[in-house]
C-alpha cells in the first residue's frame, strides 16, 4: 500500500452535529484510524456542535473527537466553522447519524494519492441504498431531478450531486469559494469544485437509515434552496436566455405585423399579437437588463468568474455610448410617435387614429429608450470602471 507523501501527512475527519446524542460517538468510533495510519496520516476527528441540546458534545469527546461550537445553526455554518478549524492536508466530510460509511474514509483517500485526483464524493445512486434510508420521492425524483440540472448548469459529470460523504486536499479547499450557510453548502461545493477544474471521482456507497435523532433535511424547503442557488448562480440561464427569447420573438412578431395583418396556418394575426410582441419586447429587455446587473454583481462579489460577454461588454461599454444609445431609440419613437400626432392634428382631433400599429412601434422604442439611458447610469454607478482593470 502506498503512502501519503509526506507533503500530505494529516487527513481531518469534519462531522457536523446536531443532537445527534446516542449516535455520534459510534460514528466517531467508526473511524478507521489504523488503516489511515498505514497510510501514513495522523488522523483529527473534529465534531462541529451545532447549538446541540443534548449530550452530542460530550458522547463525540468521550469516542475521541475534538469539539468545537458553532452557534449559529445550519448546514453550511456548521461545515464553514469546521473547515476552518481542521488542521489536515487531506479532508474528509460525512454526517454524524450513521448514514454514510465514514469506515471507508481511507478509500476517498486513496484516489487522490495514487491518480492526483483533488476531490471525491460519494455516490449513493450508484451504490446500494438500504431499504428505509432515503425516500422514494428523494430517490427517484428530487436528487436525480437536482443532479440533471447541477450537471447541466455547471458541466459536471456527478451522479449524485448532494452526497455529504466527501474528501478533498487542502488546495482544493482554498480554491473553492464557499460562502453559504445553509443545506445548499454542498451545492455550492461541487459548483466551486466544478468551475475551479478541479479533478473529481465518484467512489459508489452504501446509504443506510440513520442510527437515531430526528431528521433535520425538509425534502420540499431544502430541495428548494439547493435549485434556488443553482439558478442564482447561473444568471446566463436564469435571465440571459429567457430575456434574450421573450425579446426576439416579441420584436419579431412586432415587426412582422407592423404592415398589417398576417395569416399563418390559417390563423389571422391582427393587432393584439402585435400589442403581445410589444409587452415580449419590453419584458425581455427588461430581464436582460437584470442579468446584466445580476452577472456584474456576481463576478464583482466573487461568485462567479467573467465570461466572454461580460469581458466584452466591460471593455466596450461607456456611460455615453448606453446615453447616445437610449436616447436615439428614444427619439425614433418620439418622431414617430409625433407625425402621429400632428396628423391627427391635422384632422382636427377628430376618429381614432390612423395609425395604431405604428403608434404601438414607437411607444414600444420610447419606453425602450428610457429603459437604456436609466440602466446605463445604474450600469455606471455599479462601478463598471472597476471591473475594466
Amino acid at each position: 500500500m502506498t503512502k501519503i507523501p509526506e507533503a500530505m501527512a494529516k487527513v481531518s475527519i469534519v462531522i457536523p452535529a446536531l443532537n445527534e446524542g446516542g449516535v455520534v460517538g459510534k460514528t466517531v468510533r467508526s473511524i478507521p484510524k489504523e488503516e489511515l495510519r498505514k497510510l501514513g496520516l495522523e488522523t483529527e476527528v473534529l465534531v462541529v456542535d451545532n447549538a446541540s441540546e443534548d449530550n452530542t458534545a460530550k458522547e463525540a469527546e468521550e469516542a475521541g473527537a475534538r469539539v468545537v461550537y458553532e452557534p449559529v445553526r445550519g448546514y453550511g455554518s456548521a461545515y464553514r466553522r469546521g473547515l476552518r478549524e481542521a488542521t489536515g492536508d487531506i479532508i474528509v466530510m460525512g454526517d454524524a447519524d450513521g448514514t454514510y460509511p465514514l469506515e471507508r474514509a481511507h478509500e476517498f483517500i486513496q484516489p487522490m494519492l495514487n491518480d492526483g485526483v483533488d476531490f471525491v464524493i460519494g455516490t449513493r445512486l450508484k451504490g446500494d441504498i438500504q431499504d428505509g434510508a432515503m425516500p422514494w420521492l428523494h430517490r427517484y425524483i428530487g436528487n436525480p431531478f437536482l443532479t440533471f440540472v447541477g450537471n447541466l448548469l455547471f458541466k459536471t459529470n456527478i451522479s449524485d450531486f448532494h452526497c455529504g460523504m466527501r474528501a478533498f486536499t487542502r488546495e482544493a479547499l482554498n480554491k473553492m469559494n464557499l460562502h453559504t450557510t445553509g443545506m445548499e453548502f454542498a451545492t455550492e461545493m461541487i459548483v466551486e469544485a466544478g468551475r475551479k477544474k478541479l479533478r473529481i471521482e465518484e467512489i459508489p456507497i452504501e446509504y443506510r437509515p440513520r442510527g437515531g435523532g430526528k431528521a433535520k433535511l425538509n425534502s420540499f424547503r431544502d430541495g428548494w434552496r439547493h435549485l434556488r442557488f443553482m439558478l442564482m448562480y447561473s444568471p446566463d440561464y436564469l435571465f440571459m436566455l429567457p430575456g434574450a427569447l421573450f425579446f426576439t420573438f416579441g420584436l419579431v412578431l412586432m415587426l412582422m405585423l407592423l404592415g398589417g395583418p398576417v395569416s399563418i396556418g390559417g390563423i389571422s394575426l391582427d393587432i393584439h399579437p402585435m400589442v403581445l410582441g410589444s409587452l415580449l419586447t419590453l419584458l425581455g429587455l427588461n430581464i436582460l437588463l437584470l442579468g446584466l446587473w445580476a452577472k456584474i454583481f456576481a463576478i464583482e462579489e466573487g461568485f462567479i468568474e467573467r465570461d466572454r460577454g461580460v469581458s466584452a461588454f466591460l471593455r466596450y461599454f461607456q456611460l455615453e455610448k448606453g446615453l447616445i444609445l437610449g436616447l436615439l431609440i428614444f427619439l425614433a419613437g418620439f418622431v414617430l410617435n409625433f407625425d402621429i400626432l400632428y396628423k391627427w392634428y391635422a384632422t382636427g382631433f377628430s376618429g381614432p387614429l390612423p395609425t395604431l400599429r405604428i403608434a404601438i412601434f414607437a411607444s414600444t422604442l420610447i419606453i425602450m429608450g428610457v429603459q437604456i439611458i436609466f440602466s446605463s447610469w445604474f450600469t455606471g454607478l455599479m462601478g463598471i470602471e472597476r471591473h475594466g482593470k
